[in-house]
C-alpha cells in the first residue's frame, strides 16, 4: 500500500513538473483591418511591415517598423524584436507576411497577428498610409 501511495505521488509530481515546463502555445491570428485598428491602440504592440524598403517608402501604416522579409538578414533583424510583446505583421497582400510568420514562430514569438489582405486592403478600406520615414 505504501509503495502504491509513493508511485501515485511520484506520478502526480511528475505531471505537475512537466505541465509547468511546457511553453505557452503560439498563437497566430489573421485579423481584419477593423480588428487591427483596435490592436493598434495597445501600448505594447509591435507593428512590422515585411515589404521592401522601396515599398515601405511609398506608404506604410503609421508606427510600423520595416523588416524586409526578402532581405538576407531577415532572421537576424527579427531577433531585435521583443518576443514577449504581441506582433502585427503585414505586407502588400498577405503572402509575404504569411511566409514570415513561419520564421517568427521558429524564432520564438508566441502572439502574432497577420493583417488580412495586407496594405492593399488597408487602403481599400479608406485607412491612411504614412509616407514619412
Amino acid at each position: 500500500m505504501k509503495q502504491l501511495f509513493i508511485l501515485v505521488a511520484f506520478l502526480v509530481v511528475t505531471t505537475i513538473i512537466v505541465s509547468c515546463n511546457k511553453k505557452s502555445k503560439s498563437e497566430v491570428k489573421v485579423v481584419s483591418v477593423e480588428d487591427m485598428q483596435t490592436l493598434l491602440q495597445l501600448d505594447n504592440i509591435q507593428l512590422i511591415d515585411v515589404r521592401t524598403p522601396k515599398e515601405f517608402k511609398e506608404g506604410h501604416i503609421e508606427n510600423a517598423q520595416n523588416i524586409d522579409f526578402l532581405s538576407s538578414n531577415f532572421a537576424e533583424n527579427i531577433k531585435k524584436l521583443d518576443k514577449n510583446k504581441p506582433l502585427i505583421v503585414y505586407c502588400r497582400s498577405g503572402k509575404r507576411s504569411t511566409k514570415s510568420i513561419k520564421e517568427l514562430l521558429a524564432a520564438g514569438f508566441t502572439e502574432i497577428y497577420n493583417l488580412e489582405g495586407g496594405i492593399i486592403k488597408w487602403k481599400h478600406k479608406g485607412f491612411e498610409v504614412n509616407t514619412n520615414l
